[in-house]
């Protein structure tokens, strides 16, 4: 497990976030074991809405003890940083509905980055640099090339991909808008464990709603149940605490690029666990990313917060 004081140097602070990446990795994975062991696809909307009521309240109790969750001047960027939670959920989950899994996954998870950079220089008047920018777009190739080589059918017809890229941007936005929100929250003083309690304890409350209008969708089976427990214990609580502490020492925008590591973990999990064939084009866009990674996070000087 990641060494959970390596917040205090920029290279510690990449390793937790690319070990938070790694986790993140793992939920189509889980999603489609529990699927197989109930024999029926789980509802994507309720095991999402399910993960976050969890791992929200989960959160929100850890975080409890250690101070108030929403104490004056953090009450804008907690509320903010919850709607760019339930914004990134439904976003998402519309988006693989209306496109396909593979041009949502690839316009949510490409746009993160590129609106977090944005979002960083509005809020902060920090450019991310040349170097974010560089990598950044060397690993949005590496992701194209994953989810073309990727062989997933549901790809969906170009009318449905462009009905789809509205939610996949907005889950994008979402997913910059937490990661900004969580910076801001933690230059405020709240602790790694703070923040995230705060922002997802807000959104497990919508979410509380979407829910109980999806019931059950098989999470009232042991298989529904136990792909949620895990899904928001592991690559959410868990995490989460470490993005955030990865976030304390850097910026939104190179975190939110280092994140990009999940279509790896997913792809090679994929073929590990799942029995997937990695093709051709997907190797060679995983190799894309970890390049482009690794060249962030040998830049340090450029994405160190402080």
């Amino acid at each position: 497990m990641a060494d959970l004081t390596a917040h205090r140097t920029p290279a510690g602070a990449v390793a937790l976030v690319l070990a938070a990446s790694a986790l993140f990795g793992t939920t189509g994975t889980a999603q489609a074991l529990g699927s197989r062991a109930l024999g029926a696809p789980l509802d994507a909307v309720a095991v999402g809405a399910g993960r976050i009521v969890l791992a929200g309240t989960v959160l929100a109790l850890f975080a409890w003890p250690r101070g108030p969750l929403f104490p004056p001047g953090r009450r804008l960027p907690t509320l903010l940083g919850a709607g760019g939670v339930v914004m990134y959920q439904l976003g998402f989950f519309t988006a693989v509905q209306t496109a396909g899994v593979a041009a949502g996954t690839m316009i949510a998870l490409g746009s993160g980055p590129a609106f977090a950079g944005l979002l960083q220089w509005l809020v902060s008047r920090r450019h991310p640099g040349r170097v974010w920018a560089v990598s950044t777009a060397i690993a949005v190739v590496g992701l194209v090339l994953i989810v073309a080589g990727s062989g997933d059918g549901a790809s969906g017809s170009a009318g449905s991909v462009a009905a789809g890229a509205l939610p996949a941007l907005a889950a994008g936005l979402g997913f910059a808008t937490y990661t900004v929100a969580g910076a801001a929250l933690l230059a405020r003083g709240a602790t790694p464990a703070g923040s995230m309690g705060a922002m997802f304890g807000v959104a497990a409350v919508p979410m509380a709603a979407i829910l109980s209008a999806r019931w059950p969708g098989g999470l009232d089976s042991v298989a529904g149940a136990t792909t949620v427990v895990y899904l928001a214990l592991v690559p959410t609580v868990l995490a989460y605490l470490l993005f955030a502490r990865g976030l304390r020492r850097l910026t939104p925008a190179a975190a939110a690029t280092l994140t990009l590591a999940e279509p790896v973990v997913a792809a090679v999990l994929g073929v590990l666990v799942l029995g997937e064939r990695l093709e051709p084009v997907a190797f060679a866009g995983t190799v894309v990313v970890v390049t482009a990674l690794m060249l962030l996070g040998r830049n340090l000087g450029g994405v160190s917060a402080r």
